[in-house]
């Protein structure tokens, strides 16, 4: 399925969730139509939580179908709510933990910021269960705002060099189309949700950029 949404009528709606193929980690206090909204559109769980008090559940939250990494920001009540829902959840100590900005992710690989200390990519290899490799898009560090991926494709920020493009299609094994979002916002992760089962988008996305990732998704 396909829905246009705002939260609070703030259109860049990908920082304040994070989904995967079963459940989605949804900020607080969003009006109960929207919420259900959300968990139809994705055909998902929707689990609503704070990240030390904050609202930027996708800055701060990356996960897949095995594992979540989280901020270190965060508090042993959002871990459990996370480990609940049947997820292995590293807490990651590192100058650039806003995992959520700084690791992309699916059930096949994962690309993240390249200063993420070593460490800490050996923890998100156990935890994710994928290889995990370090890398930029459009030169961009913050690789999860710069794409969204799921298990079907790929979207990213228009201006991917060819090399990144190759490493994304080679690392979780999908096409990848490049877009925008939002009339025009080339940060992909900043206004889209999405998982296998659909896809949600801020109210400013246009026609031709749903289109756009719609086909990039695989949901035409």
């Amino acid at each position: 399925m396909f829905e246009q949404l705002d939260f609070d009528r703030n259109p860049h709606i990908g920082i304040f969730g994070k989904p995967n193929d079963d459940v989605i980690f949804l900020r607080k206090n969003l009006p109960k139509r929207v919420k259900q909204r959300v968990g139809k559109t994705l055909n998902v769980k929707v689990v609503e939580i704070s990240i030390s008090t904050s609202s930027i559940i996708g800055s701060l939250l990356a996960l897949n179908s095995h594992g979540a990494v989280i901020t270190s920001e965060t508090d042993e009540e959002t871990v459990e709510q996370i480990k609940n829902e049947g997820l292995s959840v590293f807490v990651m100590q590192d100058k650039h933990n806003a995992a959520g900005n700084n690791i992309l992710v699916n059930d096949t690989g994962a690309l993240v910021h390249p200063d993420i200390r070593r460490y800490n990519i050996k923890q998100m290899e156990k935890t994710f269960d994928v290889p995990v490799k370090t890398g930029t898009i459009a030169g961009l560090k913050t690789v999860g705002m710069a794409a969204v991926v799921t298990n079907k494709g790929l979207l990213c920020h228009p201006k991917v060099e060819e090399k990144e493009r190759e490493l994304l299609e080679s690392l979780f094994d999908v096409d990848v189309m490049v877009g925008t979002i939002n009339h025009g916002v080339p940060l992909i992760g900043s206004g889209l949700l999405a998982n296998s089962h659909g896809a949600i988008v801020g109210t400013l996305t246009t026609g031709i950029e749903m289109g756009r990732i719609e086909e990039a998704l695989g949901f035409l």
